[in-house]
């Protein structure tokens, strides 16, 4: 008879355990945070299979120019901050075309107001219009102005973004040309210095 009232002690001290253990409220599920997305169009990718239109209008792939060599896309505008930093780009052309560089600038505004901005600034890069901002969709970015440099071949090897009206984005990014064409940098900031200063004389 003991061993019957101690047998059933222990299954109702299990059941009592096992009931109490039930009604522990359930521990909250763990929060995973979700990781965003890596980027398609990014430092070290392939650049996207971009095409744009000229200002004869003649259709233009950037395949077609990063086969050739390296390339520098700018997506810009006439603003205050680009229209500074304008110049050393310029600069940065200037500097390095003849070792196969092509730059190319992609503006937000309408025809007839890029055409007259050209004409003023005496643009002598590839351009083309991009109302609708699909150039910025396809890089993936909505920062103004964007820079990508591609090398030959093309992978993009940096992205910079934002404004400097003081030339220091285009500094570095001349720098970074200068060891995809494998020659000295072009100082674009004393460059534009030096044609400021001839310009007032």
């Amino acid at each position: 008879m003991k061993r019957l009232l101690t047998i059933a002690s222990a299954l109702l001290l299990t059941t009592g355990l096992a009931l109490a253990e039930d009604a522990k409220p359930a521990k909250p599920a763990e929060k995973v945070e979700a990781k965003p997305a890596p980027k398609k169009v990014d430092q070290g990718t392939q650049a996207p299979d971009f095409k744009f239109k000229d200002v004869n209008g003649k259709e233009i792939k950037l395949s077609d120019l990063t086969a050739k060599g390296p390339v520098l896309v700018r997506l810009t505008c006439g603003c205050s901050g680009c229209d500074k930093e304008l110049a050393y780009f310029q600069a940065i052309h200037e500097g390095y075309k003849d070792l196969g560089l092509t730059s190319i600038a992609i503006f937000r505004e309408p025809d007839t107001k890029v055409a007259a901005y050209v004409k003023e600034k005496k643009l002598n890069m590839l351009y083309a219009v991009d109302t609708k901002g699909d150039a910025w969709k396809t890089f993936e970015t909505t920062a103004m102005p964007s820079n990508f440099l591609i090398e030959k071949g093309g992978k993009i090897v940096r992205v910079a973004t934002g404004c400097n009206p003081d030339g220091l984005i285009a500094k570095k990014l001349s720098e970074e040309v200068a060891k995809t064409v494998k020659t000295e940098t072009v100082d674009v900031q004393k460059k534009v210095a030096d044609d400021a200063k001839a310009a007032k004389k």
